[in-house]
């Protein structure tokens, strides 16, 4: 246990959010809860704890701008983390285990209660030295979103609660960066999961007859993965991966006996469609490809998320501009891209909101969702240095 830090208060504050097991399935919140609620007492800040589906609880911490009519600054993340497998950590992943090389070893240090302590600590400090910001600042913590979101930011978004925050702006999650720099995120792609179902004739395995569903399989598979490739292709000639539209095939079903040729075969694909890209043609294109595999190919979404515009980057955002700024004064490059996955920060930018994904864990390799996720002290500290002096700059533009 390193014993250089243990009298900081940040950090000792960022340890007692990790202990907390807020991990999935069956996430309890109520830790989580009254950890935010000791917080905001401390900050003397109004907090707000929303319900719009029973025990998953979005909590609002808000500090009042001069100018509160004006459109508010929302500073998101999430409570839940991702499972682990406690044989392949080196500490212990909820306790927050402090090296003496100054390493914070558990779950959530990066994805993402790192971020949400960053929030926090860069109000506290604000208010600490007697600052006072034009615009409302909100910092929200929300639930789910390692599952999707969906009873979460999505259900929250939906609200008249939410509307009634008045937000112009929002900050939400990137991913670490390995060298002096920190992503942005200011869209994602559309995230779409299919099935697609070919019908044929059964008869005996012994038969060689056209038209079964094996062939109708194969003629599908094919089209998918030569389109995959050509995509795999850009990402290997340097295109970032969230310019990209990515294919990969997750489930095959059917059968009842090998020798038994089948009625059905189906196929299922994970498809993350690159914000470029005509999403009504890509559409249309695996209609066709059903329509030329043969007669009784369909195929059916379990997913289909809509397209949701990326945030611009450009004078339209003065959010953007102050943000850019403030990190390259501190010497640090901001490096703006396509999230490879997804964010909470999907359903801000369907109601029309500027968002912007940013986690200022610099010169870090990424550890999301992976055993030993771990962030230096160091870099926990500069990443709320980062933190405070955005919030200053976005919450006056």
């Amino acid at each position: 246990m390193c014993t250089k830090w243990m009298d900081d208060p940040e950090i000792q504050r960022f340890r007692e959010y990790l202990k907390i097991p807020s991990v999935h399935p069956d996430i309890d919140y109520d830790d989580c809860v009254a950890f935010l609620m000791k917080q905001a007492l401390e900050l003397d800040l109004p907090i707000a704890v929303y319900e719009v589906v029973p025990s998953k609880p979005v909590v609002v911490i808000t500090w009042a701008g001069t100018e509160p009519n004006l459109p508010s600054i929302l500073l998101n993340s999430h409570m839940d983390v991702v499972p682990i497998y406690e044989e392949h950590w080196t500490h212990p992943p909820f306790a927050a285990t402090l090296t003496e090389d100054g390493f914070i070893f558990a779950r959530g240090t990066q994805d993402m209660k790192g971020i949400g302590m960053m929030h926090l600590e860069a109000v506290r400090r604000l208010k600490s030295a007697a600052v006072r910001l034009k615009r409302t600042v909100h910092i929200s913590f929300v639930p789910d979103e390692e599952i999707g979101g969906v009873v979460g930011m999505k259900s929250f978004t939906e609200t008249e609660d939410f509307k009634s925050l008045n937000v112009g702006f929002c900050l939400d999650e990137s991913m670490p960066c390995d060298d002096n720099a920190i992503y942005a995120f200011n869209g994602e792609r559309t995230n779409r999961e299919i099935k697609v179902t070919c019908r044929g004739t059964p008869m005996h395995g012994a038969e060689l007859l056209p038209g079964t569903a094996g062939e109708k399989l194969h003629f599908i598979i094919d089209k998918f993965m030569k389109f995959r490739e050509e995509e795999r292709k850009k990402v290997a000639a340097g295109t970032p991966l969230g310019e990209v539209t990515t294919v990969n095939l997750t489930q095959v079903e059917g059968g009842v006996q090998i020798n038994v040729i089948p009625e059905n075969l189906s196929v299922s694909f994970d498809i993350r469609v690159a914000p470029e890209r005509d999403h009504d043609e890509f559409e249309e294109m695996i209609t066709r490809w059903c329509k030329e595999a043969g007669e009784g190919v369909t195929f059916e979404y379990f997913v289909k998320n809509p397209l949701v515009k990326s945030t611009r980057t450009d004078e339209s955002v003065p959010f953007w501009a102050a943000l850019k700024e403030t990190v390259e004064h501190m010497g640090i490059e901001l490096r703006c891209i396509i999230c490879p996955g997804a964010t909470d920060a999907r359903y801000v930018r369907r109601r029309g909101i500027p968002a912007i994904g940013f986690s200022p864990i610099s010169s870090t390799p990424m550890l999301l969702h992976a055993h030993d996720e771990r962030i230096h002290v160091k870099v926990f500290k500069r990443g709320i240095d980062v933190m405070e002096k955005t919030v200053l700059a976005v919450a006056n533009v």
